[in-house]
């Protein structure tokens, strides 16, 4: 299954012969030479042990070492509004070479700390929590104990960012808070389940609620903790997707078979929603030379499912199936209505990095914003999905267990006898 590691840069042999020229492993560009200019941009503000620049705002909380913890502001080194550069959901209208250039700006303070002391007094503490609760950039200044260095990271579940160094100092100007995001904060009686929906549905971007909930700005106080980033994504898409679910579970089924189709950054993605009770899958199917099949010679499929009582275990795809999950429940429930869901995504090489599970997340809403095509049958939506995607559908009913379900399960209303006309 897709790695949960952080993704460093790797190179093969044909690196060396291809030099980014003759395209040798079959992506359309090189992510080698994409990261390189990415670095060669901001190479020169790291040389430093001082940075100073508009924070989106942004923060990161790290998980290695845990409980001890880093944690620390993410900094452009450029002023102005920089709020694009943490803001995923208004992404999909950039390039994936724009989003690596301007996420790579983002140079990592580290301060290492134990999780459970969210309320800490120290300076590098309380400006990290502020900077988390902020409505817009904010203009922040970091002072290392060593200049930032490493690579660009990219991270399967979290959007990439620059180097990072550990931090002697931090400072801010006074920024202004998110009101609901505050209110939440200060509200130390609140569930963090109940803190999380209340801002949800006061239309504070998914975004915006991950961050504040990693430097434990929800939740009754003396359960509040520091949470690695990676974890307060997937946290909290699963979070808001299990609260949809217990209203799209008294719905009423939808009426036709829908299948609902978009290309991004060279990504297939299918929606198949089959009138049933709730139930749901993501299958990827990864091509050779993409992120989580670099060398494979052959598309390796992952998939991971639930029926209409839940799951038990944490999914085997990751992040990606929660944030995906709560999309589609987002459409369900304005619909109010209930379906069997499938997911089919495919991978193709031109697919060249991880960019997050938001990715997936903002996938998926787009593609359910772009008008479905409607069949009698679930066969009928086989046969047209066939047309869209290149892998077999054959393949993707023997990885699936939803459309199998649907295809050879026998259910009660099948036994009924129709009335003549």
């Amino acid at each position: 299954m897709p790695s949960h590691q952080s993704h460093k840069p790797q190179t093969s042999p044909l690196c060396a012969l291809c030099r980014g020229t003759k395209m040798l492993c079959g992506k359309t560009r090189c992510p080698v030479i994409v990261r390189f200019h990415a670095y060669s941009k901001v190479k020169p503000f790291i040389n430093s042990l001082h940075i100073g620049g508009s924070s989106p705002p942004s923060v990161f909380v790290g998980r290695i070492g845990y409980p001890k913890v880093s944690i620390g502001p993410m900094i452009p080194p450029t002023m102005g509004n920089t709020a694009i550069i943490d803001s995923p959901e208004h992404w999909l209208d950039k390039s994936l070479d724009e989003i690596v250039n301007f996420r790579s700006q983002l140079i990592r303070g580290k301060y290492t700390i134990d999780v459970h002391d969210v309320e800490s007094s120290n300076n590098i503490v309380e400006f990290t929590r502020e900077l988390a609760l902020a409505k817009n950039p904010v203009y922040t200044e970091a002072h290392f104990s060593k200049k930032p260095h490493g690579r660009i990271v990219f991270y399967d579940e979290i959007q990439p960012h620059g180097p990072s160094a550990p931090l002697s100092a931090l400072d801010i100007t006074n920024p202004k808070y998110d009101q609901h995001i505050e209110k939440a904060y200060y509200d130390t009686d609140l569930k963090s389940r109940d803190a999380i929906y209340q801002l949800y549905i006061s239309n504070v971007p998914v975004s915006k609620i991950q961050r504040a909930f990693s430097i434990g700005a929800f939740g009754i106080n003396k359960y509040r903790r520091f949470v690695p980033t990676r974890w307060s994504i997937t946290a909290v898409d699963s979070t808001l997707g299990k609260t949809l679910l217990e209203n799209t579970k008294t719905y009423p089924w939808i009426s036709d078979v829908r299948v609902y189709y978009h290309e991004q950054y060279d990504n297939r993605w299918i929606i198949l929603m089959i009138p049933s009770e709730w139930q749901y899958e993501l299958i990827e199917a990864w091509y050779p030379n993409t992120t989580w099949n670099p060398y494979g010679n052959t598309i390796s499929i992952f998939n991971s499912y639930e029926f209409y009582n839940g799951r038990t275990t944490y999914a085997e795809i990751g992040g990606c199936y929660y944030a995906a999950r709560l999309a589609v429940n987002e459409v369900l429930t304005k619909e109010r209505k209930q379906a069997a869901i499938a997911i089919l995504r495919e991978a193709h090489p031109g697919y060249i990095m991880p960019m997050g599970v938001w990715n997936v997340r903002e996938s998926v809403r787009k593609t359910l914003t772009i008008p479905y095509q409607k069949f009698d049958t679930t066969n009928q939506a086989l046969t047209y999905i066939s047309e869209k995607m290149d892998i077999p559908i054959e393949r993707w009913i023997h990885n699936s267990a939803v459309i199998k379900n649907h295809l050879y399960q026998r259910r009660l209303e099948d036994f009924f006898i129709k009335p003549c006309i």
